[in-house]
Formats: C-alpha cells, structure tokens, sequence
C-alpha cells in the first residue's frame, strides 16, 4: 500500500493549480461564518472539496440533489453550482439558526432559487420524500450517529445511477486510533463498518478533506 503524504505546502499546490482563481463568495461565506461562529466555522468544508462535489454534480448529470446536514451553506453553495437548469438541491437542517447567513451567499452565487430548504429532523424530512428512486446524488454532512439512519432512507430513494457522498469518514484519523472511543468516532466506525460489509453497495473512500466515501448500489450500476 502506498500513500502521499500531505501537508501544507503541497495541499496549497494542489489548490491552486486545480483553480488558482479565489472564490469571493465561498471565501466571503467561510470568513462571515467565522465571524458569527466561531469555531463551528470548521464545519464548513473547503474550497478543495467543495470544488470536487460541483464536479460530481455536473459530470454526474445530477438533476434532483440532496443534502443531510446544511450549516452556513458553503457544501450546497457548490452543490447548487454545478445543477443543469431546472435542477434542484433539497437540503435538510436540524435548525434555522444560520439560514440567513446561507441565503446570503447563496443570492451573491446566484443559486438561491435552486435550493429548497426543510428544517426538521433529517430522518423525518428523508422519509417523508417519495418513495420512488428519483435521488441523482445525496451529499451526507450532519451528526454522526444519523449517517447510518440516512443512509438507509436514501438508498431505496437513489435513481439508478445515483451516488451517495459521505463526508468526515476519516474522521482526522480518529477511526483508526484506539483510544479514541467518543461516540462521534465510534458512530463512524460502525458505518464504514456497514458499509464496507454491505454486499449491496460498491463504495470507495477518497482522502480528500476529513475523507469521503462515494457510494452506489451494486446492483442497479
């Protein structure tokens, strides 16, 4: 096995000669979000990786388009990015806490009229979507302890060639650290465990942020 490995300087690199043009709007939002948040800013993801879910929404072809887990908008900023016309984000939020700081960016990208917002518990707002498989591409961000509840609502709901992405499954390495067992940690051990196992599913997990995992059924591909 053989790895990179990564640190500042070559993470730069790897920026800026992927985009080396700056995003106001994402760079606006991540410092507003600072501001306002403080340390919960780190939520948000970076511009590398918000950068790589736009690409998986347009090379996907994604239409419809949902994301677990919303925050200050930085994730569905690119999500709603790379949407066709006529496409569509739903995201789901635990609270309308930092609604408003979303909106704002996302009026300054002009995407706003592309995402719908539903406030609520994210297993609730999952199970009341049709039941028919009409998901392109889910964006899974939220707490810990619920990915494996979403995972399974989405599933059923995934179009044919859909995809789910799974984010922070690395966990800044935390997963493989023995003394660390937080229920964060051990909540995401026990889903790349289900996963991995589920012979229904071909998952790949890719080292980019806090790592991601793609997902897609095995049988409909």
């Amino acid at each position: 096995m053989r790895a990179l490995p990564m640190n500042d300087e070559l993470l730069r690199y790897a920026i800026d000669h992927a985009n080396p043009t700056a995003d106001p709007v994402a760079a606006e939002l991540a410092a507003v979000t600072a501001e306002r948040f403080g340390g919960r800013a780190a939520m948000n993801i970076a511009e590398d990786q918000g950068r790589f879910l736009q690409m998986l929404v347009e090379i996907s072809g994604a239409s419809t388009v949902v994301e677990v887990g919303t925050f200050t908008g930085m994730s569905a900023l690119w999500l709603a990015r790379g949407l066709p016309p006529g496409g569509k984000l739903i995201c789901f939020e635990l609270v309308d806490t930092y609604l408003d700081t979303a909106r704002t960016a996302w009026q300054a990208a002009g995407v706003d009229d592309r995402i719908e917002v539903r406030i609520g518990p994210a297993a609730d707002g999952l199970a009341a979507l049709p039941e028919d498989p009409h998901v392109d591409l889910a964006f899974i961000d939220a707490d810990k302890g619920g990915y494996r509840s979403y995972l399974d609502l989405l599933l059923p709901r995934l179009a044919t060639h859909g995809t789910i992405a799974v984010d922070n499954v690395l966990w800044s390495g935390a997963v493989i650290d023995a003394n660390d067992s937080t229920n964060d940690t051990e909540a995401l051990r026990a889903f790349n465990r289900h996963v991995a196992d589920h012979d229904e599913l071909d998952a790949v997990v890719l080292t980019v942020g806090d790592g991601i995992t793609l997902i897609r059924h095995r049988t409909r591909s």
